[in-house]
């Protein structure tokens, strides 16, 4: 049986949820620092539509699906991340040029706080001590 920690769990929402919008996660030479949404829209919304799925576990109470969302979650942060350093790196596919946007665009401290936030999810749910079904039956 598993246990929810719902402070733990709120603390790692809140992260998830402000990182992508308000902190830098890629720098472009003239136009500054970007969010998640400026860098990919569609990860943006893919990478909301997965802690949508985490909160929704939360409110229901459903502490597997909600542990299973936000395991999910951690593995698409990942993906992201992986996505956004290869887009840097072979954008063009041509040597030179991806060479030269590889040195000019870099990746910011946001990512950071959203892989932070994803590994407090994560370790919100954590496996009881306490068996509560053997309980019941030396009780009853």
């Amino acid at each position: 049986m598993y246990i929810l920690r719902k402070p733990m769990a709120l603390l790692g929402i809140f992260i998830s949820a402000l990182a992508p919008l308000f902190l830098p996660f890629l720098k472009v030479p003239i136009k500054g620092n970007w969010n998640l949404y400026q860098t990919d829209a569609s990860l943006f919304y893919i990478t909301y539509g997965l802690l949508g799925l985490c909160v929704f576990a939360y409110f229901l109470r459903k502490v597997s699906l909600y542990q299973l969302s936000t395991k999910i979650y951690l593995l698409w942060c990942a993906l992201g991340f992986v996505a956004v350093y290869f887009k840097i790196n072979n954008y063009f596919g041509m040597k030179f040029v991806d060479n030269l946007l590889s040195v000019t665009l870099h990746l910011k401290w946001g990512w950071f706080f959203l892989f932070a936030g994803a590994f407090v999810l994560v370790l919100s749910v954590k496996k009881s001590t306490v068996d509560l079904e053997k309980n019941v039956k030396e009780v009853g």
